[in-house]
């Protein structure tokens, strides 16, 4: 099995995706708490980190229990992308520093940013090299499998990243124009894990703890990379980690036990934002991954979906766990999976 190029505590370590307004800090300690073993950062801007966005740099602050962490930066010049690596490395010293060649969001990709890049490979190239020159941390990627059918070679891409002299890889094995369509094509991550040397990370698709299993088994990936999985489910690290490992998995959380964790999340939340409204507002989106899948869930989301400080969040689980909404003549459900 390939070497990680930073200490992992498994053999088969589970990470915490980069999403956008997702994965900040908050949720990042919670995972890390309910047993993700990486988690690394929102992907954050080249230009903004090297004009010392305020926003930006705020964004990759991290704390001691976050370890280890890796920060994700994207642009599509290899200049400011070296520039900003160094900054990254000065300034915050992460454990690595990942280039994001995966985004399919049309404002990132029409600057050549994130997937953008994979429709020229001499550039991936030049920005991998460009953030190594800029930096002594270890250097790692997250790719798709390309930017469109007649584009998609992952083992072409992953090739070419480890010769430009990328530590690690993670593949989401979807192309660009596929977004999140679809079926993300294990045996992809499997071709790719067999070509290259470095670790490669799985992900795509894995919608619960069984499915991080099945990825590993499937593929023999190095490690398993969760995303929109672990939307209001945290846990699914330490299941998934059981699971791998051959260990008794711990139960998911009942009802309290999901209020509870959705509780300690908003309050890591307010200890965390500024803009105590703001972050309530934000934080709406959380909430209703929380109580997917639970009876009479669109009532309650409905409620949560209308808060407008943290104080209102206890009060509606309260209501909830005391108000007769579980009894069976009353349920009414949705499903409990988010989407990968």
């Amino acid at each position: 099995m390939p070497r990680f190029p930073f200490q992992v505590s498994s053999d088969v370590p589970v990470f915490l995706a980069p999403m956008a307004g997702v994965s900040e800090s908050p949720f990042r300690r919670l995972c890390r708490r309910f047993g993700a073993d990486v988690v690394v950062t929102e992907f954050l801007s080249a230009e903004g980190i090297r004009r010392e966005n305020q926003a930006t740099i705020g964004k990759l602050a991290f704390g001691a229990d976050e370890r280890p962490i890796g920060v994700q930066i994207f642009g599509g010049e290899p200049g400011p992308m070296g520039e900003a690596a160094l900054l990254v490395t000065d300034l915050f010293q992460p454990d690595y520093i990942d280039i994001n060649f995966g985004c399919p969001v049309k404002k990132v990709v029409r600057r050549n940013g994130g997937s953008g890049c994979l429709r020229d490979l001499d550039l991936v190239q030049a920005v991998i090299r460009a953030v190594i020159a800029g930096t002594h941390l270890p250097v790692t990627v997250k790719i798709r499998s390309g930017w469109s059918e007649d584009l998609r070679d992952p083992v072409g891409i992953a090739l070419r990243c480890q010769d430009a002299g990328a530590r690690m890889l993670a593949l989401h094995a979807r192309t660009r124009t596929q977004m999140y369509s679809g079926s993300a094509n294990w045996d992809e991550i499997a071709r790719v894990v067999q070509a290259l040397e470095i670790p490669v990370l799985g992900n795509g698709d894995i919608k619960n703890s069984a499915d991080a299993l099945r990825m590993w088994q499937h593929t023999g990936c190095a490690g398993v990379m969760i995303g929109r999985g672990a939307f209001g489910q945290p846990w699914i690290f330490r299941e998934a980690r059981a699971l791998i490992d051959g260990t008794p998995v711990p139960a998911a959380p009942d009802v309290p036990g999901r209020f509870a964790a959705a509780l300690e999340h908003a309050r890591m939340v307010q200890e965390y934002e500024e803009d105590p409204e703001g972050a309530a507002i934000e934080f709406r989106k959380h909430l209703g991954w929380y109580v997917r899948g639970l009876p009479n869930s669109a009532a309650l989301r409905r409620k949560l979906h209308a808060v407008e400080s943290f104080d209102e969040v206890e009060g509606i689980f309260t209501d909830y766990l005391a108000g007769g909404w579980m009894h069976e003549d009353e349920r009414t459900t949705d499903s409990v999976e988010p989407a990968a």
